[in-house]
């Protein structure tokens, strides 16, 4: 297929050839991998200033969409490429052919640092969503740091650059240039920008922004960074956002009641306890989804008020396809065996055998784990609706998500993301937080855009 790029691509492309150093913060949609390897190839052939170059990217795309964007451009048709995935004798073997670039899933990352025994002798890095190397104490993080200095580029990709706060920054930043811009320490950068919040004790629990904090840091990284998002650059359909709230019985939020305060739940079964905040927190999401698990691993039901509004949801929806979000396993059976009990036939979205058909419109219904549901997967031609059973913290995972249909290629001219909430439970907070999060990721990305004329 010809290549004929828009001007934000021509724009992106550029950048990323004149800037050893570059933090491209595509949003979903706006073709970050064939951007990317147009200027890979680039480098190579024309410029000759790279000679091997590394991609790192989530397992699925590594696997799938890189080598499927090779294919796909008339331009990319010379470029030798070698997938490292699989067992570490398919990956050795991938590895030590000859190739112009090199795809490896970001799981391996620390096996090729430290295990492999292959020279790391990379000239060029580009990884796929960056954000996956937020945590500095990670194994992936700290294994590419002992290689970093022998590589001559660096591309960080991600639309979600910072989905948990502006601290997320810090080693995103760091792995691209080695700490110049925001501190060669992550205390560093704390002193400089944040002040604790909740403390208890010398233990401090999160850091807010110091007055101007936000701002300095986006002028810090701007030199090596751009921003696109696809509202700006497509035509993208509109996106509505809705709530189907759900109310728990006095019984039964009794029990969430006493669960959230007690870090105890009282069951015919037995006790249900909770050792800490963050273990307490996913015991209300699940019982606010209506089941939840005991200590041995077993399901116990507490409603089924979000079952029933997913089913006048779908019954509201005449046959119109709908992809559903579910977070726990025992969402994915209570759901199944409703399902199956009305008789509407459905699929977990797990195969592309099962992609395939959500695609072509065989399926009413499709279920889907934001963790699989992330990077690299096109859904928009099935359907236009996306419900929400349980939601998840992430911003991240819930913006790919969202993005599975709100993209480019979709021929519905709305989008309709639901969410189903169950009232005066831990929902409502989730909801809150994702939107606050979402506003200091808008001003990082509206902070560092790309003013390109289009």
């Amino acid at each position: 297929m010809q290549y004929e790029p828009h001007e934000y691509q021509k724009y992106a492309i550029d950048y990323i050839e004149t800037h050893p150093l570059a933090a491209v913060l595509l949003d979903m949609g706006l073709g970050k991998t064939s951007i990317t390897l147009t200027a890979i190839a680039d480098l190579l052939f024309d410029g000759f200033e790279v000679h091997k170059v590394l991609v790192i990217a989530p397992l699925r795309v590594a696997r799938d969409t890189w080598s499927a964007e090779i294919q796909k451009w008339d331009h990319l048709q010379h470029l030798l490429y070698s997938v490292a995935v699989g067992t570490e004798a398919e990956r050795k073997a991938a590895l030590q052919q000859q190739a112009d670039i090199y795809i490896i899933n970001r799981e391996n990352v620390q096996w090729l640092v430290n295990e492999s025994g292959l020279p790391f002798d990379f000239d060029m890095v580009v990884v796929d969503e960056l954000s996956s190397f937020k945590n500095h104490q990670s194994k992936r993080f700290k294994a590419l740091m002992q290689v970093r200095p022998r590589v001559k580029r660096m591309v960080g990709l991600t639309g979600t650059p910072a989905s948990n706060g502006l601290m997320d920054l810090w080693a995103e930043f760091k792995l691209i240039d080695m700490g110049c811009r925001l501190g060669r320490f992550i205390t560093h950068y704390r002193q400089n920008y944040f002040m604790p919040g909740r403390t208890n004790g010398q233990v401090v629990y999160n850091y807010l922004p110091l007055p101007g904090a936000e701002q300095a840091i986006y002028q810090q990284i701007s030199d090596i960074t751009i921003s696109m998002k696809s509202t700006d650059h497509l035509t993208m359909p509109k996106l509505i956002n809705s709530t189907c709230d759900v109310y728990l019985d006095s019984c039964e939020q009794e029990d969430y009641d006493s669960m959230k305060k007690k870090f105890v739940l009282d069951l015919p079964e037995g006790e249900i306890t909770a050792s800490n905040a963050g273990v307490l927190s996913g015991k209300l999401c699940q019982m606010a989804n209506g089941a939840i698990y005991d200590d041995t691993g077993e399901m116990h039901i507490i409603h089924d008020r979000k079952l029933d509004a997913l089913e006048d949801i779908i019954e509201a929806a005449n046959g119109k396809p709908l992809l559903v979000a579910y977070w726990y396993q025992h969402d994915l059976k209570r759901i199944s065996e409703r399902l199956h009990l009305r008789h509407i036939p459905f699929s977990r979205l797990d195969s592309s055998d099962s992609i395939r058909r959500w695609n072509r419109g065989e399926l009413p219904v499709a279920l889907i784990h934001p963790a699989s549901a992330g990077h690299g997967l096109n859904l928009q031609s099935g359907g236009n609706t996306l419900v929400w059973f349980g939601l998840t913290w992430s911003l991240e995972l819930y913006q790919q998500t969202v993005a599975r249909l709100w993209r480019q290629g979709q021929t519905s001219e709305t989008v309709v993301v639901q969410h189903i909430i169950a009232h005066d439970t831990i929902d409502m907070q989730i909801l809150r937080a994702l939107q606050a999060k979402d506003k200091t990721q808008a001003a990082l990305i509206e902070a560092v855009k790309a003013d390109v004329k289009t």
